[in-house]
């Protein structure tokens, strides 16, 4: 699940910083849950998969062992690292 949570935050161009943020978490902890610690709290879990759309309760029609391959294929093409943007703002009144 670390893993698609890791795709699902590359494919949606967040940071790990901004993706903790809405989870209400640390950034340590959203490392920890993408590299699939055991340590994690569940519900902290859960909440950082539905804010990057992984399908928690739907019967998966593809053992686990190939759509984790399918993601990491996918992957590939997804950037390194994501940088956040910086919003220039217009203060001329």
């Amino acid at each position: 699940m670390g893993e698609q949570i890791k795709f699902g935050r590359k494919n949606r161009k967040w940071t790990e910083k901004n993706l903790a943020e809405r989870a209400g978490i640390s950034r340590a902890t959203l490392q920890k849950i993408e590299r699939g610690e055991m340590t994690c709290v569940i519900g902290s879990v859960l909440e950082v998969a539905a804010l990057v759309g992984v399908n928690l309760f739907e019967s998966e029609k593809l053992p686990l062992s190939m759509q984790t391959d399918q993601i990491r294929d996918k992957s590939v093409f997804l950037p390194r690292r994501i940088k956040a943007s910086k919003k220039i703002v217009n203060d001329d009144f």
